[in-house]
C-alpha cells in the first residue's frame, strides 16, 4: 500500500506525541559527522592512492567505504544537507533547493497583500550583513543573524501573516531534534545561518549552532568574498574546525562556556568546492594557483591539491582531538558530502547563460539553473501553461540551451512531489548535458545543483572505533546519504524510527556498520 499524504500526518503526530527514549546500550556516545562539500567519491579513492598515511586514508584503513553513495536530486547544498539528518529526500522534507519557490507563500515584506506565489531564498540574503562572518549577528546565536524583512510570509487561518523562518520552511524532524528529546548536546557548525533550518520544526533541535558566513567579506582582508579566494576560504573553514575542536573538548562552540561534549556534532567544509569551482584568484597570497581538474580522471591541480589537502589536515586535527580527550573509540566519525560538482573534465565545460531561455516560459514565475533545471510557473497561470511551457522548453535546441531532457513536475523519475498538490514542487525538471554551468561569470569551472552522476556520486567513509571485522570494508553497492540518518541514531542507541521522513520513505541503516 503506497504511503499517503494522510498516513504521512498521522504518522508525523504519532511520532511528536512520543519523544525519544533515552539511549541504553548505544554502541557509540559521540557522532562525529562531516560533509566535504563538492568532494567526490574518486576524489577519495585518488586522495587515498596518493596519500597513504593521509588521515582520509587512515579512516577508510580503519572504517567503511562505500563507492557508490548518491546524494539527492538536485544536488543542491540545502536538499543535500538535510537528507543527511532527516533520511528523507526533497519530495518529503519540501525543500528542492536553497533558493526556490513556493506556491502558498508571500514575497518577504509583502505582509501577505498581493499575489501568492514567491521566491524562497534560504542563503547569505537573509544575513543582516555581510561585511563579517557573523552576518551582523552574535556567532552561535543564528537567529540574530538572520534580517527578518528578508523572510517570505505566510498567512494563517485566523488571516494574521507571519514571517517563515528557515526551520518553519522544513516539514519533518530532524536527528537534532530526536536526539535533544533523548537527553543528550546537540551541536552543529555550517555555512549560512539559514542553516537553521537543521534545527527542524521545533526550532530548537541544536544546542549550539555556529553558522559563520561563508560569503562574508574576505577573512584575509582580500577583494571579493571568502568564495573568491583559495586561502581565505581555508582560513574561513578553520573558524568552523575551531568551532568543532572546541566542542570536542567539553566548551560550547566559540570556547567561552564547558557545557560538554555533544552526541552529534560536526561541520561543512567549504575548501575542496571553491577549489573546484575557482578558476584562479585575484588574492595575491594565491598566486600561482589555478583551481579545478587537469583531466577526466580527476587529477586535482595545484590549488584543489591544496584544498584536498587542507581538509585532510584538518580532520586529522578532529581525530587528534578525539583521542586526546580519550573520545576515539566511542566516536562514530563520518565523512560524506552535501553534493559533488560537475564538469570533472575541464574540456566538457560549457557555459551558459540561462537567462536567455527559461524566463521566456509561457507562464513563467521561477527558476534556478546551476548545472540543473528546476522551473515554476506562476499559480495563476500554471493549470492553462503547463502544455506551452512543455513544449517551448523542448523546443530550445539542445546545443544551445544545454538541456539533454525535460520532465514535467511529479515524474518518478526523481521522485518529487506533485506540483499540482504541493506547492513547492517544480513544474519542469532540466537535465542537463554533462558539462553545461549555467553562469554569466568568467572565473567559474564548476558547479553543483544537477543530476549527474559527478553531481551525485559523493564520498560516504564511516569509521572510529569499529570492530576489526568491519575494518578496511569497501561496499560497492549503491546507497544514499539519506541513510546517514538513521545510522546515525542507531549508533547512538536510538530508534530510527523516530524520523518522520525515515517512516515516510522507508529509509534503512547504511549496511555493515551495526547489526
Amino acid at each position: 500500500m503506497p504511503f499517503t499524504r494522510k498516513m504521512f500526518l498521522v504518522a508525523g503526530t504519532m511520532l511528536a506525541a512520543f519523544p525519544a527514549l533515552a539511549a541504553t546500550k548505544a554502541p557509540y556516545a559521540h557522532v562525529l559527522l562531516i560533509s566535504v562539500d563538492g568532494m567526490h567519491q574518486v576524489d577519495l579513492q585518488n586522495w587515498i592512492a596518493a596519500h597513504a598515511t593521509s588521515t582520509l586514508a587512515t579512516l577508510a584503513q580503519g572504517g567503511i567505504q562505500y563507492t557508490n553513495a548518491l546524494t539527492t536530486a538536485p544536488s543542491d547544498s540545502f536538499p543535500g544537507m538535510i537528507a543527511q539528518v532527516t533520511g528523507g529526500t526533497p519530495k518529503t522534507t519540501g525543500l528542492y533547493y536553497d533558493d526556490s519557490y513556493d506556491r502558498s507563500l508571500y514575497a518577504p515584506g509583502s505582509n501577505c497583500v498581493g499575489a501568492v506565489g514567491t521566491e524562497t531564498a534560504f542563503a547569505e540574503n537573509l544575513d543582516k550583513s555581510l561585511s563579517s562572518v557573523t552576518g551582523g549577528g552574535t556567532l552561535g546565536q543564528p537567529l540574530t543573524q538572520i534580517d527578518t524583512t528578508q523572510l517570505p510570509m505566510r498567512k494563517n487561518a485566523d488571516g494574521s501573516c507571519i514571517a517563515v523562518y528557515p526551520h518553519n520552511i522544513i516539514r519533518v524532524n530532524t536527528v537534532f531534534e530526536v536526539i535533544k528529546a533523548a537527553g543528550m548536546r546537540t551541536a552543529w557548525t555550517d555555512k549560512h545561518p539559514a542553516y537553521e533550518v537543521l534545527n527542524g520544526p521545533s526550532g530548537a533541535g541544536i544546542d549550539d549552532l555556529y553558522t559563520p558566513e561563508v560569503n562574508s567579506s574576505n577573512i584575509l582582508g582580500g577583494s571579493g568574498d571568502n568564495t573568491k579566494s583559495f586561502a581565505a576560504i581555508r582560513a574561513y573553514d578553520d573558524t568552523k574546525v575551531k568551532s568543532v575542536l572546541n566542542e570536542v573538548a567539553g566548551m560550547d562552540s566559540t570556547g567561552s562556556t564547558a557545557v560538554g561534549v555533544p552526541a552529534i556534532l560536526g561541520m561543512n567544509f567549504q575548501s575542496v568546492s571553491v577549489g573546484q569551482k575557482l578558476a584562479s584568484s585575484k588574492n595575491a597570497v594565491d598566486a600561482g594557483l589555478t583551481g579545478g581538474y587537469l583531466d577526466a580522471n580527476a587529477a586535482p591541480g595545484n590549488a584543489l591539491s591544496a584544498q584536498f589537502a587542507y581538509v585532510d589536515g584538518a580532520i586529522g586535527r578532529m581525530v587528534s582531538a578525539l583521542k586526546a580527550q580519550n573520545l576515539y573509540s566511542s566516536t562514530l566519525i563520518i565523512v560524506s558530502a552535501k553534493h559533488g560538482q560537475a564538469p570533472i573534465d575541464p574540456t566538457l565545460l560549457h557555459k551558459i547563460d540561462d537567462g536567455a531561455y527559461f524566463p521566456q516560459t509561457p507562464g513563467f514565475a521561477f527558476e534556478i539553473a546551476d548545472d540543473g533545471l528546476l522551473l515554476w510557473l506562476d499559480p495563476a497561470q500554471q493549470a492553462a501553461q503547463t502544455h506551452a511551457a512543455a513544449k517551448y522548453l523542448r523546443g530550445i535546441p539542445t546545443a544551445t540551451g544545454g538541456l539533454a531532457k525535460v520532465i514535467k513536475g511529479g515524474s518518478n523519475a526523481f521522485g518529487f512531489g506533485d506540483p499540482a498538490t504541493d506547492p513547492r514542487a517544480p513544474d519542469f525538471v532540466g537535465v542537463t548535458q554533462l558539462g553545461v554551468v549555467y553562469t554569466t561569470n568568467s572565473s567559474k569551472i564548476s558547479e553543483h545543483g544537477g543530476y549527474s552522476l559527478q553531481d551525485r556520486n559523493v564520498p560516504l567513509l564511516v569509521s572510529g572505533g569499529l570492530p576489526v571485522k568491519q575494518q578496511g570494508k569497501t561496499m560497492p553497492g549503491t546507497v544514499k546519504t539519506t541513510q546517514i540518518a538513521p545510522t546515525i541514531l542507531a549508533a547512538l542507541g536510538l530508534d530510527p524510527m523516530q524520523l518522520q521522513a525515515v517512516v515516510a520513505e522507508g529509509t534503512q541503516k547504511l549496511p555493515g556498520v551495526m547489526k
